[in-house]
């Protein structure tokens, strides 16, 4: 089963990503349902090593927080493979990530080791399509592009098929963040 750990983009701020795919014209838009800030690839695991990372999930502690988006990104240098929101830096996301890739390691999950750059994937483009000029020309139209803060109150444990369409993710189990109340009267 092919899974990951992500953050779900709340609707509001979905609104405002697929009102800014409507400008696009080239690529494979992301279905805006599947907007998501991946925090942990698991890649393809067996349904009992999937099961171990939701009981090792189940003991995240974290507080909610807000995050916003701060400008488009593509990955993949001058032939680009992704058009991407960026996720603004952020301390507490930050420390999210480790926490979730902690326990995943002490449940013997070993998440991509890619380094962590947060994102919303907006769309994907085949090798040698030729959009580099409409790309660098959307770029420029929307350079200033970003959101005001959103919460994040949830991080959720993702199962992804893959269609010919794109992903399809379900979500397996939400894990809420929650403020800690302990040591107070």
């Amino acid at each position: 089963m092919r899974a990951f750990v992500a953050i779900p983009v709340p609707e509001d701020i979905r609104e405002r990503l697929e009102a800014l795919q409507s400008d696009l014209p080239v690529g494979r838009l992301a279905d805006p349902e599947t907007f998501h800030v991946t925090l942990a690839f698991l890649g393809d695991e067996s349904v009992e090593r999937i099961e171990a990372a939701h009981e090792a999930l189940e003991n995240l502690a974290a507080a909610p927080f807000s995050l916003r988006i701060d400008g488009l990104g593509t990955f993949g240098g001058g032939a680009p493979k992704t058009l991407f929101a960026a996720i603004a830096p952020s301390e507490p996301l930050d420390t999210l990530q480790r926490k979730v890739r902690s326990l995943l390691h002490g449940a013997g999950i070993m998440p991509d080791r890619a380094r962590f750059r947060p994102h919303v994937t907006l769309a994907r483009f085949r090798p040698g399509s030729g959009i580099e000029a409409a790309l660098a020309r959307f770029l420029t139209r929307h350079a200033s592009f970003g959101s005001a803060p959103f919460p994040v109150t949830e991080v959720v444990l993702y199962r992804s098929h893959l269609t010919g369409d794109g992903a399809i993710h379900d979500a397996l189990a939400e894990y809420p963040l929650t403020w800690s109340v302990s040591g107070l009267p």
